[in-house]
């Protein structure tokens, strides 16, 4: 009879990465990758700038991680990084627009337009009503995921959250949209 071996907590896998464990670095990559792109395609709003964002995060963090004296902090010092180089490419964009803001009006179909309007109500909001926004609702994490990512607890991504869509609600319903039923959320 074979026994089960436990999964390493990611304190584990941290602590084995800092220690030049590469197959311990490549799990933290798997498990915070999408996460990290998301973040950073909050403030971009580019997938393939979000994806270059998030790549020189873990390049930054492969470098800097015996620095870390907090492994269970490891989700939200990852997060502080992607989040700095995000705004860093963002003020240094000069003047790239997304492939997505310049196709012509007239040619998107109806889902597409919907899916235009809530990217731009999206753009509206506050970074830090943006971030849990886009890891919930287009990454699928978990509140307690968010949490452990942004370094706050399962209640302030709640009520972020919560905000977040009350604040979409009204610039869809300003924007002639019905089914702005958030407003009660």
């Amino acid at each position: 009879m074979l026994k089960r071996t436990e999964e390493p907590s990611e304190e584990q896998i941290v602590e084995a990465a800092q220690n030049g464990h590469l197959d311990s670095f490549a799990a933290l990559y798997n498990r915070y990758y999408s996460s990290m792109a998301a973040l950073a395609y909050s403030v971009l709003a580019d997938t393939q700038l979000s994806e270059d964002a998030a790549q020189e995060t873990f390049a930054i963090a492969c470098r800097d991680l015996p620095k870390l004296k907090s492994k269970d902090k490891f989700a939200a010092w990852l997060a502080g990084i992607c989040r700095n180089i995000a705004r860093q490419m963002y003020r240094s964009k000069d003047g790239h627009v997304a492939l997505n803001e310049i196709a012509p009006a007239q040619d998107k179909d109806d889902k597409q337009q919907c899916r235009d309007v809530v990217q731009q109500a999206l753009r509206k909001l506050r970074p830090f009503e943006r971030e849990p926004v886009v890891l919930r609702y287009y990454n699928g994490l978990s509140h307690a995921e968010i949490s452990g990512i942004l370094g706050i607890s399962t209640q302030a991504v709640h009520g972020r959250l919560t905000r977040a869509k009350r604040k979409i609600a009204k610039y869809l319903k300003r924007n002639g949209f019905i089914g702005s039923d958030y407003e009660s959320t």
